[in-house]
C-alpha cells in the first residue's frame, strides 16, 4: 500500500470504532486488506481465540453492532465468522527457514463521544466517527494500519523465517489478549513484538521496549438486597447502597504494599430507584493494580474480602465477577536492543529511546508473557506521535506521518531479528 492508502485505512477504521468483541466492521475490512496478500495462511474470528473469553455482551447488543457493520459494508461472509462477538485476526507468512516473529496490534475503541470542533481533525476533514458515543481516542486505528503496513513490507524484503500479525480485539478493557494467548498461534512464536503509538512521546521518537507494565485485575460486583418504604418502614429493608458505599470506602483503605506500587478505584456506581425507595440492587465496577503479578493479586484477594464483608455487615448478598485482567511482564532487552539499532537508522526516527517506565497495563503482556514461558522474547515498541490531547479524551488523534515511521521500524526490525536471533 502507498502512504495515501495506508492514510485512507486509517481514516476508515477511524470513522467505524468498535468497542470489545464487537469488533466486526474493523476485522471484516482488516480481513478484506489480507485477502489480498499473498499469505499462506489466514485466521478469523473463534480461529484466532481461545474458549475462555470474558466480558462478552449479550445477543441482543451483539446483534445490534453486527447489524451496523452490515450496513456499513462489512461483507457477510466474513461477519458470519464473527459470530457472537468472536473478532479479530491473524495472518501468517512463511518465508523460508528461519525464526517465527511475531507482531500484535490491538484493534478496538472505547466509549466515548468525539469531539465536533473545528480543531479536531477527524472532524473538520470529516473521518469523525459514525458511531456515536465511541471513538478511536487511543489510536488502535493506526495500530491495525501498521499491522498492515509491516505486513506488506516484510512481505517485499528479504526476510527468512514466518511472520505472525496479530490483529488483537478487547484490548481497552483488558479481555482479548488472554484468549488471543491461548489460541495455541502462539506456541511456535520465537519473538514476539507489539506496539502502541504516543504514550507521550513525539513524533519521530522510538522506545525500543517499553517496561512497567502494571498487572491490573478490573471487576463488577452486584449488590443485591431488599427493597423497603424508605420513610414507614426502613428497617424491614436490606440496603444494597449502604453495602456499596461501605465496600467503596474500605476498597481504598487496602494497605499499601511494601513490594511495590499498587492501585485501586472504583470508575462506575450504578443502582436505586428514587429516593423514598431502599435500594435493593446496587452495581459497581472497579480494578486493582500493582508493580509485580503478585502485587496486583494482592489487592484482588484484599479486594474481594472486602467487597465480601461489606455485603455481610448489611445483610446483603454480593456477586463478584472477573471483568478483564492482565499480568506484568518487561521487555526483553536484547531484542529491544535490534529494534533500537534498526531505528536509529530509519528516517523519519529523530530519537531513540532504549526504554520506558509505562506505568499503566496492557493486555499484550498475556502474549509475551506466553512467549517468554516458552523461551521466546518479546518486546513492547513505542512509535511517537504527535498528539492534541491526552489518550481517551474526544480530541485524541495521531500524527498521520508517524504510520509509516513505525512501519519501517517494525518490518526493518522484524527481517532483523530474521538475521540475528537474537
Amino acid at each position: 500500500m502507498t502512504a495515501a492508502d495506508l492514510v485512507e485505512l486509517r481514516r476508515d477504521l477511524h470513522r467505524h470504532p468498535e468497542p470489545a468483541w464487537r469488533e466486526f466492521y474493523t476485522t471484516a475490512r482488516i480481513v478484506d486488506e489480507l485477502e489480498t496478500r499473498g499469505l499462506d495462511a489466514i485466521y478469523v474470528g473463534p480461529e484466532v481465540l481461545a474458549d475462555d473469553r470474558v466480558g462478552v455482551p449479550d445477543s441482543d447488543e451483539l446483534d445490534a453492532w453486527h447489524e451496523r457493520a452490515r450496513e456499513a459494508g462489512a461483507r457477510d461472509d466474513i461477519l458470519d465468522r464473527l459470530a457472537g462477538g468472536n473478532t479479530g485476526a491473524l495472518a501468517v507468512a512463511e518465508r523460508g527457514d528461519g525464526p517465527t516473529v511475531a507482531l500484535r496490534v490491538d484493534i478496538d475503541a472505547l466509549p466515548i463521544t468525539e469531539s465536533r470542533g473545528d480543531e479536531h481533525a477527524p472532524a473538520a476533514i470529516g473521518f469523525r466517527s459514525t458511531n456515536e458515543g465511541y471513538m478511536h481516542a487511543c489510536g488502535h486505528d493506526a495500530h491495525a494500519t501498521i499491522g498492515i503496513g509491516v505486513l506488506d513490507a516484510v512481505l517485499d524484503s528479504d526476510f527468512q523465517g514466518t511472520l505472525k500479525v496479530f490483529f488483537q480485539p478487547g484490548e481497552e478493557r483488558i479481555v482479548g489478549g488472554e484468549p488471543m494467548a491461548n489460541s495455541g498461534h502462539l506456541d511456535d512464536v520465537d519473538y514476539l513484538l507489539a506496539v502502541h503509538v504516543g504514550l507521550g512521546h513525539p513524533s519521530g521518537e522510538i522506545v525500543a521496549g517499553i517496561d512497567g507494565f502494571l498487572a491490573v485485575s478490573q471487576f463488577e460486583a452486584e449488590f443485591e438486597g431488599a427493597p423497603a418504604h424508605a420513610g414507614i418502614a426502613p428497617e424491614t429493608g436490606r440496603n444494597a447502597m449502604q453495602a456499596a458505599a461501605t465496600a467503596i470506602q474500605n476498597l481504598y483503605g487496602i494497605p499499601r504494599h511494601a513490594d511495590g506500587a499498587t492501585r485501586v478505584n472504583v470508575g462506575v456506581i450504578e443502582g436505586g430507584t428514587a429516593t423514598n425507595i431502599v435500594p435493593e440492587r446496587v452495581a459497581i465496577e472497579g480494578e486493582v493494580r500493582g508493580d509485580t503479578t503478585e502485587l496486583m493479586e494482592y489487592m484482588d484477594e484484599n479486594a474481594r474480602r472486602v467487597l465480601r464483608s461489606a455485603a455481610e455487615m448489611h445483610d446483603c448478598e454480593v456477586d463478584v465477577t472477573t471483568a478483564g485482567r492482565a499480568p506484568s511482564t518487561a521487555s526483553d532487552r536484547g531484542l529491544a536492543a535490534v529494534v533500537g539499532d534498526v531505528a536509529r537508522t530509519t528516517d523519519g526516527v529523530t530519537s531513540v529511546l532504549d526504554s520506558d517506565h509505562l506505568g499503566g497495563s496492557e493486555d499484550a503482556t498475556y502474549l509475551m508473557q506466553y512467549v517468554q514461558e516458552r523461551g521466546g522474547k518479546a518486546a513492547y515498541v513505542g512509535v511517537g506521535t504527535d498528539h492534541p490531547s491526552g489518550h481517551h479524551t474526544d480530541t485524541f488523534d495521531v500524527d498521520e506521518a508517524s504510520i509509516g515511521v513505525g512501519i519501517d521500524v517494525l518490518a526493518n526490525a522484524i527481517v532483523e531479528v530474521g538475521k540475528r536471533r537474537p
